[in-house]
């Protein structure tokens, strides 16, 4: 193998950092360049809207490893913006005019955080979050009585919203749908999620858009909204979801579609450029169908594919999405492609719930859950794994909990 050129990862985040690990693991002996334009080193981002802002963690505990291990294989970080890639000659472009060649290159770019297109979005007071430094502008806002704004009742902005009431702040969450998190779980749940941040003292409202933001002469923002009504507040948080950052790729004139269009192999149109993580667009093991997945498990997953394949491997993705969403003591659990299914089971004790998924077949196609995290955590570990495994068990037996899961995965 020619270890003239480097390997070279574009995005220093989750992915780039695990990508750039298993290529050391899986043998690779030249130089990994890791480049990005955010100066933290790899880390992960679910602490970001819970741990990090609630003060129970630091920034230093989310790193994805000690800045030791880097030095110790030999991974180097270049914190600057890479401005083009020029597949025929093999080269990246960097802000500063440098040029670097590459043996193979891994497009770890993620997203961008989608803004509000509305009068005052960009008003001192409104936040995003999707960084470090996100979070840290954002935590020291959530003091005892601050008045808090978060518009988008998906993952991120409800556990922005629980992490401000646990922190003692006032919260408003307004969600411009009909339920909470869109598709993405079964309406019963949507409820329970609903009705716990409800119970926990934030105040919802659904069918609801911001309007306009217009600063007061009290350092407050006010926000008018689609119905007609006001709101002042201390502080907005905008979790509306991100963009795929495929900018780069498209200037190559690689394959996008919502991401970067990308094989099993997570390979794109360009020979040895692969992109992996929030920016791919990849097909799912399930239904064959492309799908981008925004998630700590596709970044874990898909950076180790990705680095098998650089090396010139040919290894498919097969991994079944999972994400999970801590909102105060309870967790929010989806595995597999819950959508795909026609038939759904529920399994509820205890005030939680896992919601089975099956296709015409009676196939296993995805999971859901809901629940006090202490009751959950076994529970769904076993579900996600009858899922991963494509079993076709009984609904009488999935909906009894006299049934232990753990039976049906050895009866298959």
């Amino acid at each position: 193998m020619n270890l003239a050129l480097p390997m070279v990862i574009v995005g220093a985040g989750h992915v780039g950092g695990r990508a750039a690990q298993a290529l050391r693991e899986f043998g690779w002996m030249g130089e990994i360049l890791l480049v990005g334009g955010e100066r933290h080193l790899p880390y992960e981002r679910p602490p970001l809207s819970k741990a990090l802002l609630t003060g129970e963690r630091d920034p230093a505990s989310c790193a994805l490893r000690p800045r030791e291990a880097y030095a110790a294989e030999r991974i180097t970080h270049i914190v600057e913006r890479v401005v083009a890639i020029d597949a025929p000659a093999r080269e990246i472009a960097l802000s500063g005019g440098r040029r670097i060649g590459y043996h193979a290159l891994l497009l770890a770019t993620g997203g961008h955080l989608r803004r509000l297109a509305i009068p005052g979005g960009d008003l001192h007071g409104v936040l995003g979050l999707r960084t470090l430094d996100d979070a840290a502008a954002l935590a020291p806002r959530l003091v005892p009585g601050a008045k808090i704004l978060v518009i988008g009742g998906g993952f991120i902005g409800l556990e922005v919203a629980a992490s401000a009431r646990k922190r003692g702040c006032e919260v408003s969450l307004i969600e411009a749908a009909d339920r909470l998190m869109g598709r993405a779980v079964p309406a019963s749940i949507s409820e329970r999620v609903r009705s716990l941040h409800q119970d926990r003292g934030a105040r919802l409202r659904l069918r609801t858009t911001p309007m306009e933001i217009a600063p007061l002469g009290d350092g407050r923002l006010a926000i008018a909204f689609s119905d007609g009504s006001e709101l002042a507040a201390s502080t907005v948080v905008v979790g509306v979801g991100i963009d795929p950052a495929t900018e780069l790729a498209q200037s190559a004139s690689l394959a996008v579609n919502r991401g970067i269009a990308v094989n099993a192999e997570l390979a794109t149109s360009q020979p040895d450029i692969f992109a992996a993580g929030d920016v791919a667009e990849f097909p799912s093991v399930l239904s064959g169908q492309p799908i981008c997945q925004e998630s700590w498990h596709n970044a874990e997953t898909q950076a180790r594919t990705a680095a098998r394949n650089m090396l010139g491997g040919h290894e498919a993705h097969t991994a079944l999405p999972w994400l999970w969403s801590d909102q105060y003591d309870h967790v929010l659990q989806i595995g597999g492609e819950p959508a795909l299914g026609s038939t759904i089971v529920t399994r509820a004790w205890g005030g939680s719930e896992i919601r089975f998924h099956l296709d015409g077949k009676g196939e296993l196609v995805g999971v859901s859950g809901f629940g006090a995290m202490a009751s959950m955590a076994r529970e769904f570990k076993l579900a996600r794994m009858l899922v991963d495994r494509r079993l076709r068990p009984r609904a009488d037996q999935l909906s009894d909990t006299s049934v232990p899961l753990k039976s049906l995965l050895r009866a298959a």
